[in-house]
């Protein structure tokens, strides 16, 4: 991973509600005056395009979520994976969120050990690099070495764990408005998502859970963990093993063999397998930031950031897998009755609302569960991702769903369908044929 220059680094974060409040509000006067702008363009003839105000627009919003940081940059995160959700301007714009934003400076790192240990980190560490090599919403990670072992230290943004509710009552109003939500409805599935965020704050967690799905993993083949120091960590500053490898991109460029590629594929997908079927919890965070890759040794994955994980309820696994059997999508009155436990059916639907969920889910679930029904699956194969891209802007389109406005089925779905999206997109990538069969 390449150094980032001091001088792009961040000097102070907005941390309080009203300085965090304020900085959305300019955001909004920016985002408000780029539509000024296109539309005055237009106005007298001059060449200004959706495509234009959207870029101006994304860069605006990516400028003040980066130096935010915190949840919303989380969210960004999310989205940037959600290729069908968002324009492309934003996609390409959030995606950066997923390798690299700008850095604390060089003095809020170390008022952070100082803080944590009353030391500097020169004074913890034999080495350390005070320039960030890898920034991301949460926190940042520095290289350390301590008694000749290279470390990962990732040292938590100021403010963050507290910012995340009032950045959250400061961004439903307007999104329950854009998108004509209605608060009670949706309370569940945003519940859901700030517990998520608020665990991902919690570094003493993230080592606890780090440590346990290694351990429980470790017979995995073509894996590699981290190794957790305890005495070097704190309630924001977590150290661990420097793993070596390339992120997914840079690792492509090198250009691997197929079979190398089968290999991190395979590798990934009984990763997330035996985490679902035999943890009930997973990593719940799959987007290529989270991966160092490397051709030695037949392919090996290195497992970043146990920040964000999910524990699955028995039953909500259990329906989340029966949902995805062949004998579920050639069975109608089964896929009712799994619909109706899920939520998406209820019994006060009329008979032309029921039809439609069950085609709706019937053509979806035969899309998203098609790998499991095949020996091997081969992800090189780029219409299957382009189908399930086409599948998600097809129901945004759909009628019947735009009128309706109301999310159904159960919170716990959110995490477990952003795993099995990222999981894919990185298959995909990878361009790997993997064995899928259960």
């Amino acid at each position: 991973m390449s150094e980032l220059p001091e001088s792009n680094s961040l000097s102070s974060l907005p941390t309080t509600k009203v300085a965090r409040a304020a900085r959305f509000a300019r955001t909004g006067l920016n985002v408000g005056a780029n539509y000024v702008k296109h539309y005055a363009k237009r106005a007298v003839g001059a060449e200004s395009t959706t495509d234009d105000l959207h870029a101006a627009n994304a860069a605006e919003l990516y400028g003040t979520l980066s130096e935010m940081k915190g949840s919303v940059l989380k969210v960004a995160q999310m989205l940037a994976m959600e290729k069908n959700l968002l324009p492309t301007a934003y996609t390409d714009q959030f995606a950066q969120a997923q390798y690299q934003t700008p850095p604390l400076s060089g003095p809020l790192v170390v008022k952070a050990f100082r803080d944590a240990f009353g030391k500097s980190p020169f004074e913890v560490f034999g080495e350390f690099d005070i320039n960030a090599r890898q920034a991301a919403s949460i926190g940042q990670v520095h290289f350390a070495r301590k008694d000749e072992k290279a470390l990962a230290v990732k040292v938590q943004y100021p403010g963050v764990a507290d910012s995340i509710r009032s950045d959250i009552r400061l961004v439903k109003p307007i999104a329950l408005r854009v998108l004509g939500l209605d608060e009670a409805t949706v309370r569940p599935y945003l519940q859901e998502v700030e517990t998520r965020l608020i665990e991902e704050t919690d570094y003493a967690l993230e080592l606890r859970r780090g440590q346990a799905i290694a351990a429980q993993c470790a017979h995995l083949p073509h894996l590699e963990f981290a190794t957790y120091y305890p005495a070097l960590s704190s309630a924001r500053i977590l150290t661990m093993d420097w793993l070596p490898g390339l992120h997914l991109k840079e690792f492509l460029a090198t250009g691997p063999t197929q079979e190398i590629r089968n290999q991190l594929g395979q590798a990934l997908w009984d990763f997330y397998m035996y985490q679902l079927n035999e943890l009930r919890m997973v990593h719940a965070d799959p987007h290529p930031g989270n991966f160092l890759l490397r051709a030695e040794a037949g392919g090996t994955v290195g497992v970043l950031d146990f920040g964000c994980v999910k524990e699955v309820p028995a039953d909500v696994h259990r329906l989340f897998n029966d949902l995805l059997l062949p004998e579920t999508l050639a069975d109608r009155t089964r896929l009712a009755a799994l619909l109706t436990e899920a939520g998406i059916l209820r019994p006060e639907d009329a008979i032309t609302r029921q039809n439609f969920y069950l085609d709706t889910m019937q053509a979806s679930l035969e899309l998203v569960g098609r790998p499991f029904r095949q020996e091997v699956f081969d992800f090189g194969d780029p219409s299957y991702m382009q189908a399930l891209y086409a599948l998600g802007d097809d129901l945004m389109q759909q009628p019947e769903l735009r009128q309706q406005r109301e999310p159904r089925g159960s919170e716990h779905f959110i995490y477990l369908n952003r795993t099995y999206v990222g999981l894919y997109a990185l298959l995909t990538e990878l361009r790997a044929v993997v064995r899928t069969s259960r």
